[in-house]
Order: C-alpha cells, then structure tokens, then sequence
C-alpha cells in the first residue's frame, strides 16, 4: 500500500469523503490531481521505484495525500456530530489508514533529500515536510474528536485494550496542548502568542547563522592542521578536493570549533576561535546581530504558552511528554550524577594540568585548553592515536560485523537484495527477517544503507536514521528505513577507516533504526519510535553503542586494511578510554547544559543571572566575564529542545543500565539471552507502553543512575547514591 501515486483511487474507496472546506488553502501545489496516477512508481515488491520518482510526483502525492487525511478527520467530526457511535478503535483505525501513504511519501522525500538534496531541493523539501505536517497534526487539533475521545475516557470504554488507551492519552495531550481545551479566545490568543514565538525563533537562528559566517579564522601554516583528520581538513581547506593546501578557514560551525579545538597545537589560536564562539550572537561580538533580547522574548512567549494551557511554567510542560515526569525527579537524579562527577572532574583536570605542564605546557588550564591536553594525554600515554585506530576498522567490514552481532542477539537475519531500485548506485537495500517470527521467511522490515552522502559536511561524519514508513497494521505495512551517513566516498582501491566516534555513530543509527524495523505495535501512531517518551528517544541507539565497550565486540568488526589483521586486544580494551578518559568533567558539561536549559524555562530572573547561579554548581572553571553561550543555543531556542535537552544524558542513563545486564557476562550465549528480553520489550512496544513500565518489565526495577557511572569508571564505591 505505498501510496505514492498509483494506488490513490483504491485507498480512497476506503475513506469518509467530503466535500472540500472553504477557504482550503493548499502549500504544495496538487499535481496529478485529474491527472495519470503515474505508473511505474512502485516496483513489484511494493518498494518505492527510486529510478522514476520525481520531484513533481512527490508534491502531487503530498497535496493528494494531505487532503484525504484532512477530509477524513473531518468526516470523523460529522459522524460525532450526527451522534453516530463510534468507539476508538474504529477512530484510530480509520485515522491510521488514511495517514500511511502521507507518512510513506514523506519518509521516501526525506530520505531523497538527505540523501541528495539535488533529488529533492532544500525549499521542494520543506513544501513537502510543512504540508505533511500540518495534515498529520490535523488529527491531533480538531475539538469534535478530541471531546469524544475526553468522553470515552471519562466513561472508561471497556472494549479498549494498552494500545488503544496508550493512544487515546497521546489523543488528549496533543490536543490540551494544542489549546483544544481553551475556550474560542484563549484558542485565537494561544494562535497569536504562536505565531510571535516563531517568529522570534525565527530571528534568534538567523542571528546566530549570520554570526557563524561572520567569524572567518584563516590558517595558512601547515603544521597547525597537521593532526587535523580528513573530514576537518575537507570542510577548512579552501579547495575540499585538496585538503593538503592551504589555506584553511575556520568558521564557528559546531563541529569545525570542536575539531580545531582538539587539534590546533596554537594555543593562542585556540583562545582566538573558543573566544568568538562564546561570544558570537551578543552585544560583544556585534550589536546588530545580539541575541539577548530575542532570547528574553523566547522566555517570556513560552512562559505564558504554558500559562495559558494551565502550566506554572514551560519546564513542567515540557515533562508531559517526557519519562522522567517532573522537574522534581529530573533535579533528583542531576544531583545524584553530580555527587559523583563533581569529584572526578576536579581530579581529572588536576591530573590533565600536571600532564600538560611536564609535556611543555606553561599555563593553567582554560576551557579551550581541555580538549587538546586531552587528545595528547591518550596518545603519550596510552598510544591511542585515532588515525591508526581507524585503519583496523575499514566501513564495510564494521557494518557486516554490526549485522552479525544484530542477528545473534536479536534472533535476526539480514540479508542484502542487490536487485531493489535505489536512489544512487553505492546505496544498498537490506530485508530483515524474524527468527521469532510465525512466518520467519517473510521480511519483516528492510532498510536502505547510503554510505557517502554529500549533505551537512561539517567538518564530522555524521548518521542519520529515517524512518520512510512506520509499522502499520490496519494498511498491511511493514516498516521501512534508511540509514544516512556522509562519509567521504573513497578513492578506486581504498575503503572509508572509521575512528571510535565514527564507531560510536554508526551503531547508535543503526541501533535506532532496529527498534523501527522490529516493533510489534499495531498501530502506526505507537509504532517503532512513534510515541516514545523524548528522554527514551535515543535509548535504543545508546544500547546499541554501548556494545562498544567489549574488546570482543571490537574485534569482531576490526580488519586492518592492508592485511585484515584484527585488533589487538589490548589495544582494544584500550579504546575504551576514549569513552572514560575525562569522563567527570565531560558529565558535568552535560549537566551543566541540561540544567541550564530547564531553569531558563522555570525561572523568571534575567538569563545572565541563571547562568551565573549555575555555572560554580557544575564547573571548575571560572566563568568567562564576556561569555554568552545561551545566545547561541539554537536546538533550544529555535529548535525543539526548549526544556528538553536533558533527555541525551537521561537516554543514555536509561541505556547504560539496560547495557549493564548485557555485561553480566560477556559471551554470546548470555547476550543473547538478554537480547530476547530487551527484543521483546524495548524493540517490540514502541510507544504502545509507557517507557517507565516497559524498563519494569526488562529489568524488575525503577532505572538507576549506578550503571551510567560505572561505564564511565567515575563511580565510587564508599560513596552511596541514596537508594537509586
């Protein structure tokens, strides 16, 4: 049923239809709406015929497809409205029907874009992604269905099982949230206050990429990017082509700042980049482009949002959807992290200055100062140089690795289909079948794998995991994806060497992309990542990842390029410190952060004052008297992580303790025990059970904090975590 064009008429057979509202205004133009069904867009195996699919047919669809869902729900609401008796199951099913071909256009254009945004532009793109947005939220924000489903929970509607109640719940916070439970003017003054706040993001971000481009750091002598790895080299050199000649600017891109500050030995260059990077979006970079205020307005819009809904504030909002529940237990378990981190950082940088003054350093160390000490602290006594550690771990031989361990764990085979259409000659198409499965020779799901993306080349590799459609049971869909990453495409005869952040990546994607692929959940809506807690959205990935700390696992995937030589296993247990080497201080980063971000969205006090009430809480550091970070925190105050951003750490909370059953005992046969629990839990429910009562039934217990610090070898035995 992937209804991109062809199958439009017969899914329509199956719908409520009515006539078009007034005043509809359509975002993407509806081509192909009296027109061919264009033929050919599917191949036989019900698989998107990449080879024929265009831009125009993707827009057609979007508009055809968008329509259909809209003029759904609004038969849904005539149908309440007359007083015919529909219990939620026939709502959600029906809902779930008509929304599959939308979400499978939108997930084949999404993977295009990624992909190769010369497939499909970055603006044909966002056409596609606004219009598919708006018709999916559709569901959530229309009153009618909303009080119906408010009714029926009230009257406790027997014939409801876990999903359907699971579901009505993601019903009834979507819409409260959506202001369905305002009256007519706080409905028009949410809609209002809305439309500020976008546009105030909007020009929070524009500052912020306009401050980027502004910086422009140029190097001309070679032997300060000497150390630089390919990718930094790539993304500085003004020629990419030819890495090796100079010269090489440096702008404040995220990952070019984080790069250079690990590898630049100037040290009084390191200061001059780590200082505009502080300071970019405010008044002390350059008043035209500060940031301050919008920022304050940013605080100020969602702090009356979260008003307006009935919320104190807009962090206790932003609990709603997350797993940790409250501010309360958040701040609980940053304190119980912190007791243990706040030691460690001190000792580590204490230790990381005495390397540094005996390796020539004459300074004390500043913040720009820790990345670089540290990456020269592993080479000079550990001999962990990253280049010579990748060179055992060529692409191809990590992914065949990864799917072999996947297949031992998870009762899996994956197994390649050379002849499925793709949308570039290097990308390749897996099907996945269930061992534990009633039909084990029927795929239950498959992905695409496009190694050499040419999009967001910042100087780092990158993953991305795309769900092109969700698990859907009432169309009689299986779950599709494609796993994304932009490694450089090599030259005839060589392979891509992934050093341990690259590692670290590809199973993290792929980890993701299985808990899409195996889900059991019957409806779309809770399918796969489908209604997962935003804390517990990385979870799987995480688990995924931490496989990475058993010497044994690396060997598996290890081939030294020249002579498929597999790793030492002393220097395999060795790469585990990239993880634990200063993992204190790096912890309390990550606290430091996550608690920013939630006072910024409790408290009312001028930003710079919450800034200087925390930063002595989790640094050592002092606190730079011009630094202006939170003026540059797009992901929270223009992307979607406002109050939010502690669900990186509390994932990887939730998945080390996951992990830490794992490492009871490193054999297969203990992993793959536990693999069947974790499979039939985390990789099975999706979003069809809460992720607190889905860790219960994994692990017999509420989630601690003790696993995470213990594979960061910071936790301390004598010391106690108060009952976690």
């Amino acid at each position: 049923m992937l209804n991109i064009l062809r199958q439009r008429h017969a899914a329509q057979r199956l719908l409520h239809t009515t006539t078009n509202r007034p005043g509809y205004i359509v975002l993407v133009p509806e081509i192909g709406e009296e027109g061919p069904l264009g033929d050919g867009l599917l191949s036989p195996n019900g698989l998107p015929a990449f080879s024929d699919i265009t831009i125009e047919m993707c827009l057609g669809a979007i508009g055809q497809q968008a329509a259909a869902v809209e003029k759904t729900v609004k038969a849904l609401e005539q149908d309440i409205q007359s007083g015919k008796q529909l219990h939620s199951v026939d709502i959600y099913s029906e809902l779930d029907a008509v929304t599959a071909p939308l979400e499978t256009t939108w997930g084949v254009a999404k993977a295009l874009y990624l992909g190769n945004s010369t497939l499909i532009p970055t603006k044909s793109y966002m056409n596609i992604h606004e219009r598919a947005r708006n018709a999916r939220a559709a569901k959530f924000c229309n009153k009618t269905v909303y009080s119906a489903l408010q009714q029926q929970q009230q009257q406790g509607e027997a014939a409801d099982g876990e999903a359907e109640q699971r579901l009505r719940q993601k019903f009834l916070l979507e819409g409260k949230l959506n202001g369905l439970a305002l009256n007519k003017d706080g409905q028009d003054g949410l809609k209002e206050l809305l439309t500020q706040l976008g546009r105030e993001r909007g020009n929070y971000k524009n500052k912020v990429n306009m401050a980027v481009h502004a910086f422009a750091h140029v190097v001309n002598d070679f032997q300060l990017v000497r150390d630089f790895p390919q990718t930094l080299l790539e993304a500085t050199a003004r020629d990419p082509t030819q890495p090796l000649e100079g010269p090489w600017k440096v702008t404040l891109q995220p990952q070019i700042v984080e790069g250079f500050l690990k590898y630049c030995p100037d040290r009084m260059q390191r200061w001059n980049v780590w200082r505009a990077n502080a300071l970019k979006a405010s008044q002390q970079q350059d008043k035209s482009l500060e940031n301050s205020t919008h920022l304050e307005k940013i605080r100020g819009l969602r702090r009356r949002q979260a008003n307006l809904l009935g919320y104190a504030n807009y962090a206790e909002m932003s609990m709603q959807t997350k797993m940790i529940g409250s501010v309360d237990n958040l701040k609980q378990i940053f304190a119980k992290l912190l007791k243990f981190a706040g030691p460690a950082q001190s000792v580590q940088l204490e230790e990381l200055q005495q390397f540094a003054n005996a390796s020539g350093g004459q300074h004390k160390l500043e913040a720009y100062d820790v990345s670089y000490w540290r990456r020269k602290q592993l080479v000079e006594e550990q001999q962990l140089l990253e280049h010579k550690i990748s060179e055992f771990f060529p692409l191809p031989r990590v992914l065949s690795g990864l799917f072999t361990l996947s297949e031992k764990l998870f009762n899996i085979r994956i197994v390649e289909q050379p002849k499925t259409e793709v949308w570039h000659p290097a990308v390749k198409f897996y099907n996945v079948y269930d061992g534990d499965s009633s039909n084990s020779s029927t795929p239950v799901g498959g992905f695409y794998v496009d190694c050499y993306s040419k999009e967001h080349k910042f100087g780092k590799n990158n993953g991305w995991m795309v769900g092109i459609r969700n698990s859907n049971k009432t169309a009689n869909l299986t779950p599709l994806c494609a796993l994304i990453f932009n490694f450089t495409e090599p030259k005839p005869g060589q392979l891509p060497l992934l050093g341990y952040d690259d590692l670290q990546m590809v199973f993290k994607t792929f980890g993701t992309a299985l808990q899409h692929l195996l889900t059991q959940a019957g409806y779309s809506d809770l399918a796969g990542l489908s209604n997962i807690e935003w804390d517990a959205s990385q979870v799987s990935g995480y688990v995924m990842s931490n496989f990475l700390d058993d010497a044994a696992v690396l060997q598996t995937l290890s081939g030294h390029y020249s002579n498929d030589e597999v790793i030492d296993t002393k220097l395999a247990q060795k790469m585990r410190l990239l993880k634990t080497q200063l993992a204190g201080y790096n912890l309390c980063q990550e606290l430091y952060v996550a608690d920013l971000d939630v006072e910024l969205h409790r408290s009312g006090a001028f930003w710079l004052d919450v800034v200087r009430k925390l930063w002595p809480v989790y640094q050592c550091m002092p606190l730079d008297k011009k630094d202006a970070h939170p003026c540059s925190m797009t992901d929270i105050f223009a992307g979607d992580w406002a109050a939010a951003h502690f669900s990186h750490l509390y994932s990887k909370l939730i998945a080390a303790d996951i992990s830490s059953s794992f490492a009871e005992q490193r054999n297969d046969e203990h992993y793959a025990n536990v693999g069947k629990r974790y499979k039939q839990t985390f990789l099975s429910y999706g979003g069809s059970v809460p992720t607190a009562e889905v860790f219960r039934r994994f692990q017999g217990r509420d989630p601690s904090v003790e696993a995470l610090l213990k594979s960061l070898d910071i936790f301390v035995p004598s010391q106690t975590t108060e009952n976690t």
